[in-house]
């Protein structure tokens, strides 16, 4: 299984797509100095949240795998403070060669476009940009993707507990402002928070920037301020660990194509958490209803992750997401397999579908 991550460095993000896992770490510094300048013997790696630095392993024919990182994940990239000038790079480590295949921000910005029109046949949607990039679409003016799905499985909305309540997902509309909304209704019961929220993180990220520095968010401080601030952008993990702290609480987040699930301000020491569910795309609020149909005015949304009662709250959001994911509701850009409605070809992943896009202009797929 190869790995998909994102790198944010000194001058902007990058996308590292198929990375062989087997590859040696030596390797891996080698190619982000080719894609971002910053040389292997000054590289510094932190990844989690809040960011800390990974260790580097001294032998660096050692595997990627040593380090952690996950498909998915997003690792901040910068030079050592006392960084030696950059030098010819060693040797590369015999083994494994193959060179990763990376994405620019505007292909992927592409990418996105494709994989987000999975679910809408026509009217084909402008493609929604990345969440750390400012640059627009990659397709010419008056282009668009249109992909139209397969049969979708059955959506499951809501698992039921012991005691008659039930854990139900709680549909967030598709704005772009999704990830906003999801937690201004786990934390307020609305849906309406959007704009005040992008503005909670704007200050938190103003009155810190030596935390949130230019590699860690893609860009400028204050350049991001104004970004996030646009009801156009999306959000993701960064802002998730903002607003997990705005809140004082934890929030879960639980990805349906992985199955995993990422507790933001765990480490803060936190009585209470909420929950969010992620399908690769969108985000869609979880509560807890007092009894199936029952109506929202009653559901509950935070509760104690460590009483009893939480534990099987817990449980019953993961069941939840182990049927949405046997149901296949989600979108894994990776590897889903697309037909050309032009010339009929068959494609799998986002990659090769950005790079039949961009070389013939067709914007019609399929899956199958």
């Amino acid at each position: 299984m190869t790995l998909n991550l994102r790198c944010r460095g000194p001058t902007g993000q990058v996308t590292l797509a198929g990375l062989d896992p087997t590859m040696s770490v030596g390797n891996f510094l080698d190619l982000l100095q080719q894609k971002t300048g910053v040389p292997p013997a000054a590289a510094e790696i932190l990844a989690g949240f809040p960011p800390k630095p990974l260790q580097l392993p001294a032998d660096q024919s050692s595997s990627l795998s040593v380090l952690g990182l996950q498909t998915g994940d997003t690792f901040t990239l910068r030079a050592a403070a006392a960084a030696p000038p950059a030098a010819t790079p060693a040797a590369a480590t015999p083994g494994p060669a193959a060179a990763p295949t990376t994405l620019s921000d505007a292909d992927a910005d592409l990418a996105r476009a494709i994989a987000a029109s999975l679910s809408a046949v026509v009217p084909p949607q402008p493609p929604p940009p990345q969440p750390a990039s400012s640059q627009g679409p990659a397709a010419a003016p008056g282009t668009s993707i249109s992909v139209s799905n397969g049969p979708p499985g059955a959506a499951p909305t809501s698992v039921p507990l012991d005691d008659g309540s039930c854990v139900v997902r709680r549909i967030i509309d598709s704005d772009n402002s999704c990830l906003f909304n999801a937690v201004g209704y786990i934390m307020e019961h609305t849906r309406a928070r959007s704009k005040d929220l992008r503005a909670v993180i704007a200050k938190a990220v103003a009155s810190d920037p030596v935390t949130y520095n230019d590699g860690f968010l893609g860009m400028d401080n204050q350049e991001y301020c104004k970004w996030i601030q646009n009801p156009d952008k999306w959000g993701g993990a960064i802002e998730l660990f903002i607003l997990s702290a705005h809140y004082g609480r934890e929030i879960a987040a639980f990805d349906i194509r992985t199955k995993r699930c990422d507790v933001y301000g765990q480490d803060a020491g936190y009585s209470e958490r909420s929950m969010v569910i992620y399908d690769g795309l969108h985000y869609d609020a979880l509560a807890v209803s007092a009894f199936e149909g029952a109506p929202e005015e009653l559901d509950i949304t935070i509760f104690n992750p460590h009483s009893a009662e939480g534990q099987a709250i817990a449980a019953g959001a993961a069941q939840l997401v182990e049927k949405a994911n046997a149901a296949r509701q989600f979108t894994d850009t990776t590897n889903f397999k697309l037909r050309c409605g032009v010339c009929q070809i068959g494609i799998k992943g986002e990659k090769e579908a950005v790079e039949h896009a961009k070389a013939t202009g067709h914007s019609n797929f399929s899956e199958y």
